[in-house]
């Protein structure tokens, strides 16, 4: 079987920072709302909107694209397929394309016009889903290498928010937390001892679907978030979610602690709950964690390119030594919940 890897990746984050005090302050409701301390993040980047610099979806994911291609040994030309996982499709100020492919647009535009090409959609595990998808087609034979990019222009939500929110507890609060960032990475067939993905499984819970749905509003125009966070953020869900890695585990003859993982990642919604989960892992396990890596502080909640991001980010800062083990924890609505592990050695930000 074909052992893959990492071979590259990109970034892309807009200019334009948002304080979490500046939202605050700007509700259509004044209140005395902590949500710095609430969620742990003080900024966010937010997309261009002056129409000679419009930054949609698709700008942003061209940008992380060039940047991955920037760092990879492959050209546009090289790649045998392309996948989309935005959860926001715009291509220009408020048009959402969903036909043709996302994927297929953004290879005729770097001119990758040989590549095969599609969108896969699963919230904010897309594209992590988008990597599972390329690992087995890599893993088949179908293809040899293939590329994997999100560009999420979601603050558009945030402003939706704060126009409507009106209520100490709003479906709308999540909202507040988004930011816009795009990320690609290059996947290929040469995987070795330095450079593997050793698993990556997901696991859909369709009970909760409805806890958070991304849609036009239902009172004005433009696009809104509506999340149930105290029935999708609670201890029972957190939980179901180790249990599954640990059935993983004991079941392919693997322990946490045999693991070894260097650091871990995961999805980027909530500061406190992130290291809440980590201490019902580090009880379920019996054995310390691995050092968390996260952006939350100044990106925010970047949707489906969190977990890249903060490798992105963390490896533009040396902080990921060559030979790191690094496991990436999901967390969608859906319910989403599963695992990646591999080692990375090549990557360079």
């Amino acid at each position: 079987m074909q052992r893959t890897r990492f071979e590259s990746i990109g970034s892309y984050t807009p200019d334009t920072i948002r304080s979490t005090e500046e939202l605050i302050a700007s509700l259509a409701v004044p209140r005395s709302l902590d949500l710095e301390r609430i969620t742990g993040i003080k900024n966010r980047r937010v997309y261009d909107s002056h129409p000679d610099r419009y930054e949609s979806s698709f700008d942003l994911a061209l940008h992380a694209i060039d940047d991955c291609l920037a760092h990879s040994d492959y050209h546009a030309e090289d790649l045998d397929i392309i996948i989309s996982a935005s959860i926001t499709r715009t291509r220009g100020k408020e048009i959402y394309c969903y036909a043709p492919a996302f994927a297929l647009m953004l290879g005729n535009a770097i001119g990758a016009t040989a590549a095969r090409h599609f969108d896969v959609s699963n919230a904010c595990a897309g594209m992590m889903t988008g990597v599972l998808v390329l690992d087995r087609m890599i893993k088949a034979g179908v293809v040899r290498n293939g590329l994997v990019v999100s560009g999420e222009q979601i603050t558009p939500a945030a402003e939706t928010a704060v126009r409507e929110i009106s209520e100490a507890y709003d479906p709308q609060f999540a909202a507040l937390t988004v930011g816009d960032a795009a990320v690609a990475v290059v996947l290929d067939d040469r995987g070795d001892d330095d450079d593997e993905i050793h698993y990556v499984e997901l696991m859909t819970a369709a009970d909760g679907a409805e806890h958070c749905l991304g849609m036009p509003s239902d009172r004005s125009a433009g696009i809104a978030l509506y999340t149930d966070n105290r029935a999708m953020q609670s201890e029972s869900r957190y939980r179901q979610a180790i249990n599954r890695l640990d059935t993983f585990l004991r079941e392919t003859g693997r322990t946490w602690k045999g693991e070894n993982y260097d650091f871990w990642i995961h999805h980027q919604f909530s500061g406190p709950a992130i290291e809440y989960i980590g201490n019902l892992t580090e009880q379920h396990f019996d054995t310390p964690m691995p050092p968390m890596l996260n952006v939350l502080h100044d990106y925010g909640n970047t949707a489906s390119t969190s977990h890249f991001l903060v490798m992105h980010e963390h490896l533009a800062k040396q902080n990921i030594p060559k030979g790191s083990k690094v496991l990436m924890i999901p967390a969608a609505s859906g319910t989403v919940s599963g695992y990646l592990a591999a080692t990375v050695s090549r990557l360079e930000a």
